[in-house]
């Protein structure tokens, strides 16, 4: 008998195991939050008196943090963005949803695309102020 059939093993590494474990369960956390909310996730800003409006036939942008736009859940470059606005009917409210965090650039490009073509009825989602 040689010594590599007698040797039996003494322990087994889980490392790399957690490893993987942990990014799955990151990756899995961060679907179902966009699957919960059914929009991607920004940190809206405040206004003291938002108003209430009909949601659910507008067009929706979101602009994140680092500036990144979605069109519905789709993410686009202004370029696709005006593209895409061609294709729709010039009435359709459109819903902005910015994160307060986001450069006041990111939202100038999209009133921009917007106006170039001929958008006019755009609202700007905020959460209510609380004191």
């Amino acid at each position: 008998m040689s010594k590599m059939e007698g040797k039996e093993f003494d322990y087994i590494n889980v490392v790399p195991l957690v490893d993987i474990m942990l990014v799955l369960l990151t990756i899995v956390l961060t679907t179902a939050t966009f699957v919960a909310q059914g929009e991607m996730p920004v940190s809206l800003p405040s206004a003291e008196s938002p108003k209430e409006g009909r949601t659910y036939q507008a067009i929706n942008i979101t602009v994140k943090r680092d500036g990144t736009v979605f069109l519905g859940s789709k993410e686009v470059s202004l370029k696709e963005l005006s593209e895409n606005l061609k294709l729709i009917e010039r009435n359709t409210p459109v819903n902005l949803r910015i994160d307060r965090e986001a450069k006041v650039q990111a939202f100038v490009s999209v009133m921009d695309v917007l106006n170039r073509n001929g958008f006019r009825n755009v609202n700007l989602l905020v959460k209510k102020y609380e004191h």
